[in-house]
């Protein structure tokens, strides 16, 4: 990601204005040489002294040239900044590129570069530039990083100009900006199979060939390359065009992932509370699905959902696997509480027919969200939810993880109704919990129970 900007001297427009400014832009040297120029000029007068007199004026007189060339001359400068990367996860580090470029036919004097950055992401950068000839470009470069998921606006960079004799310094910004998106961490998940979720080209294959029968074509227009051998004729002759068979499309699928974002069902804030631990937990089990061939559907207890998601999620395994990663990274990296008092929005977005796996990370549970959840059972294949119980990552110390958390009437409803619930205690990797959802399925089936979730 690049972006690009160019920055000039102004002059001939306000005087008046030009003139404050050149001389606001004095420094310490500058203001120290006309105050003594001044002082100089005065004792010269008193005193009758006519050669201190002239040193006095060309004491005052120096800086005030300096500033005056400098604010009139045209310094034409060009900058660029570019992310190395624009995405990347919590706590892993970015580099930005600066290259300025002197596109004028005069050398520049000592630049400064400063470029705004957020607190978040460590320190404003700050670089001197010697004199640059005309033609000449110069590149430097500083990292950014950041624990905390978000979006960060890079910019504007500002570049300030200085005189051969350091009398004055003006300051000019360019308008362009940035944007560093900073995404959740992903954990990668060991491959089990877990109930309810048919490879993405397995069973899901076999349920469309008993739904549609070989005579079942359904054609399209030839496109080069096509095997001329795939041609259906009659088809051709309707439409007075070539029509290939389709290829066999494959029921894909599908996984609902469901993060409950409730300002009330979590306690804590930053890098280390509950709610991150979700929103990371969310994003490992998207990719993970994707590579593994998922139609893909992020959800949220707002019924919200990604921009640009289909109506059966993004599709994995493709060549827009990729894309659609990045988008749903984009849209966790901003996600925010909410101010939901219930998961009901949620159910009606998913009660609408069978979604397949059902992945849940949810908060505190009361009973009445139990039932919810209770009725989103039947409508998923399989059911896995982790539950956190933020109370208990508060109690204990950072980085040490805590005896099994969470229990009670909700998570003996959501095991009722057929969940696979696993209580999260306090760091607490997802692959071993991952792993411990297919040993529960598995003991489930091999007590009797059918197959479990």
């Amino acid at each position: 990601m690049t972006t690009a900007g160019a920055v000039h001297g102004e002059g001939g427009a306000g005087e008046r204005g030009g003139v404050r400014t050149a001389l606001a832009g004095l420094t310490t040297r500058g203001r120290s040489f006309l105050a003594a120029g001044v002082a100089a000029a005065v004792c010269a007068y008193v005193l009758g002294q006519s050669d201190l007199l002239r040193v006095g004026l060309l004491l005052a007189v120096l800086p005030l040239v300096c500033a005056t060339v400098l604010y009139r001359t045209r310094h034409r400068v060009a900058g660029s900044r570019g992310l190395s990367p624009g995405r990347v996860p919590a706590g892993s580090e970015a580099r930005v590129h600066l290259r300025m470029e002197n596109v004028s036919r005069m050398p520049t004097g000592l630049l400064m570069l400063q470029d705004r950055v957020p607190y978040v992401l460590g320190p404003r950068p700050r670089f001197l530039l010697d004199r640059v000839e005309a033609g000449g470009r110069r590149e430097v470069s500083y990292r950014v990083r950041s624990d905390l998921r978000g979006r960060y606006p890079l910019g504007p960079l500002q570049l300030r100009l200085s005189d051969p004799f350091g009398m004055c310094e003006l300051t000019r910004s360019f308008s362009a900006h940035d944007t560093l998106t900073v995404v959740p961490r992903v954990e990668p998940l060991p491959p089990v199979r877990l109930s309810g979720e048919a490879k993405g080209y397995g069973d899901g294959r076999q349920r469309s060939l008993a739904l549609a029968g070989e005579d079942d074509v359904i054609p399209r227009g030839y496109r080069h390359g096509d095997d001329l051998r795939r041609v259906h004729w009659r088809s051709t002759a309707r439409h007075g065009e070539l029509m290939v068979r389709r290829e066999e499309q494959p029921q894909r699928a599908r996984c609902t992932v469901l993060l409950d974002t409730r300002a009330v069902a979590y306690a804590g804030a930053g890098p280390d509370s509950a709610f991150e631990w979700a929103v990371s937990g969310v994003a490992s089990v998207l990719v993970h699905m994707l590579e593994r061939g998922f139609s893909v559907r992020l959800l949220t207890d707002t019924g919200a959902s990604v921009p640009g998601e289909g109506a059966d999620g993004f599709a994995g395994a493709s060549q827009e696997s990729a894309d659609a990663a990045g988008l749903m990274m984009d849209t966790l990296a901003v996600v925010d509480h909410s101010d939901e008092a219930g998961l009901s929005r949620a159910y009606d977005v998913l009660r609408g027919g069978n979604e397949g796996l059902l992945v849940a990370f949810l908060g505190d549970l009361d009973e009445d969200e139990a039932e919810v959840l209770a009725r989103m059972r039947r409508r998923s294949g399989g059911a896995l939810a982790f539950v956190l119980d933020s109370e208990s990552w508060l109690r204990e110390p950072a980085g040490v993880p805590g005896p099994p958390a969470v229990s009670g009437e909700g998570m003996r409803m959501l095991r009722e109704a057929g969940w696979t619930a696993l209580g999260v205690p306090r760091g607490a990797p997802l692959g071993e919990l991952w792993r411990q959802a297919d040993r529960e399925r598995s003991g489930l089936a091999a007590a009797g129970g059918g197959e479990g979730p």
